[in-house]
Parts: C-alpha cells; structure tokens; sequence
C-alpha cells in the first residue's frame, strides 16, 4: 500500500490550494481514505474523510470552505482547500482504512482508525 501526497505549498490567507494523493497497491474503491492534518505538538486531526459509498464527512472546522472527491478509475483523492485560513497551517496526511468502512455524516474519524498514511504535504498559510 502506498499513499503518495502532492500539492502543499505556501499562500495567503483566502488563498486556495489542492492537494492530491495517488494510491496504489489495494483495491482503492473498497476502502475508506481520508486526509488529517497535523501542526506539531499536537495530535492529528480528521479533515474530511470519504467511504466506498461516496458519502464524505468534514471537520466543523473546514466545512463549506474544503472538498473532498475521489477518482477510482485514477486511484487518486483530492482535497480542494478554499478561503484558507492561518490556522489551517499544518503538514496534511493522506490515509486509508481497510474495507469494511462506512462514513457517518457529521463525524470524523480519529486518526488511530486509519490503517496506512502517506508521508504528509505542509501546507502554509500566512496572514
């Protein structure tokens, strides 16, 4: 299993990036994959995570500004990050959790649930 991150970078408050993550190595449309992110210091946290269904839950803290999709033909999830904000400064983790996986609307896993992770993007973002 192998998660490859991409897209991190530098940018001004309401500023945008995209973040992608190739997978390869497992059946990508049977797991659940997710991105988290983590500032130092302190414990890794969901940002949205996405279930073989398609059904998508957000961190409160990102919805209506990030959206998570996923192309299964491609092997490959996405993270559009829109209006950031400083405080969504962190190195961002891609993750996958093994099959079977179901996504509740309105709650977001904790890291400790995720089976593999990627070596992470840093994402800056400057007032």
């Amino acid at each position: 299993v192998q998660l490859v991150e991409s897209g991190g970078g530098s940018v001004q408050a309401g500023g945008s990036l995209r973040l992608s993550c190739a997978a390869s190595g497992f059946y990508f449309p049977a797991w659940c994959l997710g991105w988290f992110r983590q500032v130092p210091g302190e414990e890794r946290e969901g940002v949205a995570i996405i279930d073989p269904a398609g059904t998508i839950s957000y961190a409160e803290s990102v919805r209506g500004r990030f959206t998570l999709s996923k192309d299964d033909a491609k092997e490959t999830l996405v993270l559009q990050m829109n209006n950031l904000k400083p405080w969504d400064a962190a190195t961002y983790y891609c993750a996958a959790r093994e099959p079977t996986c179901k996504v509740s609307p309105g709650h977001v896993w904790g890291y400790y649930v995720m089976d593999r992770w990627g070596e992470g993007t840093l994402v800056n973002v400057s007032s």
